[in-house]
């Protein structure tokens, strides 16, 4: 076993790992803190991320061979993440038609009608049409496509360079 190619190994399974949990960190900010709430295509983009981090801790643990194998799995996992995000950005600026069953929620189902009213004030129901923030012009969905690219081209060097 190379040296150099497991020192390699295990440091892309700990910034696969960091990367991973600060996305999802932020998203679940943006849900619990500011009251966006996340439509059917954003559920699904956090997908690869929930796998991504136990694959990183693998490939930080892992034997060499086990690792290759956990980060070529996260880079197809966040390929196809990045696929539903270029998705998702493109029915949010009119490219193509979004799913039709898709729209925001605003959690659990409140206990009396005060408190619906109170959640109806401080949640921001979202469809997957439409953009619920924009930074620099790219929908947090445009966002995610770029950062599942770029982990997914990340960790599939690691995991097939020798």
């Amino acid at each position: 076993m190379n040296v150099a190619s497991a020192l390699r190994l295990k440091r892309t399974g700990l910034w696969l790992t960091l990367a991973s949990a600060l996305i999802l960190g932020a998203v679940l900010i943006l849900q619990y803190g500011y009251g966006y709430a996340p439509c059917k295509l954003c559920l699904t983009e956090r997908l690869p991320y929930y796998a991504a981090i136990p694959l990183g801790l693998a490939a930080l643990f892992a034997p060499e061979r086990l690792a290759r194998l956990a980060l070529g799995l996260a880079a197809l996992g966040l390929l196809y993440g990045a696929g539903i995000g270029v998705y998702h950005a493109g029915a949010e600026w009119g490219f193509w038609p979004g799913p039709t069953d898709c729209g925001g929620g605003t959690g659990a189902n409140p206990g009396q009608v005060s408190e619906f009213l109170n959640a109806l004030q401080s949640t921001r129901v979202v469809d997957c049409s439409v953009a619920a923030m924009r930074v620099l012009g790219i929908s947090l969905a445009g966002w995610n496509a770029f950062a599942s690219f770029l982990l997914a081209s990340f960790s599939g060097t690691a995991a097939v360079r020798s």
